[in-house]
């Protein structure tokens, strides 16, 4: 009956899970770790939620799906397309509001 603000995703936390198709970044989070979705190959959609993201680790989104749409608030954007840009991702994967 605990409830916690999760305020991280660790690095590697989701690496190499085959499984997951699907991702949301809760509205705590101010930190992606390093290969923390590496390697996710079927991951096509990631929902971000937060306005206060701060930092997207190395590689956090290598291996995941070429045709993977990361969805993020509109007001914010534009600063998230320079912090998720260059973190292992195929140029197809789109970033939308």
């Amino acid at each position: 009956g605990t409830s916690y603000k999760v305020t991280a995703i660790a690095a590697k936390a989701f690496a190499k899970n085959k499984k997951l198709r699907s991702a949301t970044v809760g509205k705590y989070v101010e930190t992606i770790g390093d290969s923390a979705f590496a390697g996710d190959g079927q991951l096509k959609k990631i929902t971000v939620q937060t306005n206060v993201l701060k930092n997207v680790g190395k590689k956090a989104l290598k291996g995941i799906h070429k045709d993977c749409k990361i969805k993020v608030p509109g007001k914010k954007w534009k600063d998230y397309q320079k912090k998720f840009k260059k973190k292992g991702q195929k140029s197809s994967v789109r970033i939308v509001k």
